[in-house]
């Protein structure tokens, strides 16, 4: 008999919860679901569709994916919007908008839009709502980044389209509007256990990878996997880096990978590179998509993992890095505090010279770096694994498709975290 892959989930969940995420797909298995987003590799989102999709499709549901086509205008367009949207600050041009809206319209050619679940996800797609037809279907806008304090020309724009859906699902509570009006549901995001990023290695597959990229195996290794974005700070983290290296001798390793939809990662990679000339300690990766083996390798041989995020939506590799029981210097920004609870699973930190301290503190106390270490994996476990993620979104179509149906308690659609 053949086992399917979400069965496998049960060691980590327990056979009641795969037994209820059946139960939820049951009532939706005759609904036809679209996933829409602007890249098929690089970034949490496209790794999550990558992984949650089989999931949905063994649970018998009528699934697809689609990616949106854009040129690079369009790809710094909606760059210079997510920038804005999670800095508060702009100076975004008129012609900008313009652009937006006629890539929806050549989009229009390439998605269809008359499955009965749209699942948008973020903003680059988010204005193919204006093609809706009537009420024929349901439309969901998966937003991935932080909107809590938003530039307003770019939100405003933005919302006339959003408004129109018939629900929205953020990741953190903190990133809710009241300047919507239709039904948001709260969702972090996951990790996958059983995927090649997630799952235990053999020692001998370990020292392959450290050794084929240069990796002292003697010196305590700080890493960071990232895009190569100013929202991760990556300038932040070589100057955390260099002052906690005039107290501990350490090695940096920043591993980050090109998103076609981010034309500035280029530009922040040259400057990240002209900051770490001359030592010989730091470790500049740009890995193509994909290269989930080795960023396993990278986490579950540090010593400490960092996101030092000055905004983040969620950053799901501080879930990756604690799941391999790894304790987390993070930005206090965004997701990061749902994951990093300071003191008991990592630290929390405002600053280059925060993360120094933490650094310095857990390099000479390996009894500390344990504790936070199993404490992190359980805390992933409980409550950031995949399976509890599509729990989410079952019921959350549920809701939009029957809208609040009396058989279900729609407060267990929000994950409180």
């Amino acid at each position: 008999m053949v086992v399917k892959m979400i069965e496998k989930y049960v060691e980590f969940i327990g056979e009641h919860e795969l037994d209820a995420i059946f139960k939820i797909a049951e009532k939706i298995k005759d609904l036809s679901i679209l996933h829409v987003n602007s890249t098929k590799a690089g970034g949490g989102v496209a790794e999550i569709l990558n992984r949650m999709l089989p999931l949905m499709k063994e649970l018998g549901l009528n699934v697809d994916w689609k990616v949106i086509k854009g040129d690079n205008e369009f790809f710094n367009v909606t760059k210079s919007f997510h920038n804005s949207l999670q800095n508060g600050t702009g100076n975004i041009p008129d012609e900008y908008f313009k652009i937006y809206d006629k890539w929806q319209e050549i989009n229009l050619s390439e998605i269809p839009l008359d499955y009965d679940i749209m699942f948008i996800h973020d903003p680059q797609p988010a204005g193919l709502i204006k093609f809706k037809k009537g009420n024929s279907n349901k439309w969901i806008w998966r937003c991935h980044i932080d909107i809590s304090n938003p530039y307003p020309p770019v939100w405003n724009f933005l919302r006339k389209y959003i408004s129109k859906y018939d629900s929205m699902i953020i990741s953190v509570p903190s990133f809710g509007r009241d300047d919507i009006e239709i039904p948001q549901f709260v969702i972090p995001p996951s990790i996958d256990p059983l995927s090649i990023k997630n799952r235990d290695m053999s020692e001998t597959t370990i020292l392959r990878i450290l050794y084929k990229f240069g990796i002292n195996l003697e010196k305590p290794l700080i890493t960071q996997v990232s895009r190569f974005d100013y929202a991760k700070d990556p300038l932040g983290v070589i100057q955390a880096y260099k002052l906690a290296k005039r107290h501990v001798d350490i090695q940096l390793l920043y591993v980050g990978s090109p998103a076609t939809d981010d034309p500035e990662g280029e530009k922040v990679y040259s400057e990240v590179v002209k900051a770490s000339e001359g030592d010989k300690d730091i470790h500049l990766l740009m890995l193509p998509p994909y290269s989930d083996l080795e960023i396993n390798v990278f986490q579950t041989a540090s010593t400490v993992v960092m996101q030092k995020s000055i905004k983040e939506g969620f950053g799901l590799t501080v879930s990756e890095a604690m799941w391999k029981r790894k304790p987390v210097i993070g930005g206090n920004t965004g997701g990061i505090p749902l994951q990093v609870i300071n003191g008991i699973t990592g630290f929390l930190v405002n600053s280059p010279q925060g993360a120094s301290h933490y650094i310095i503190y857990l390099i000479r106390n390996e009894e500390i770096r344990r504790r936070l270490g199993t404490n992190a994996r359980e805390h992933i476990r409980r409550n950031f694994l995949i399976t509890r993620e599509l729990r989410d979104y079952l019921m959350t179509i549920v809701y939009v498709a029957n809208r609040g149906l009396a058989s279900l308690n729609s407060h267990e659609s929000i994950s409180n975290h």
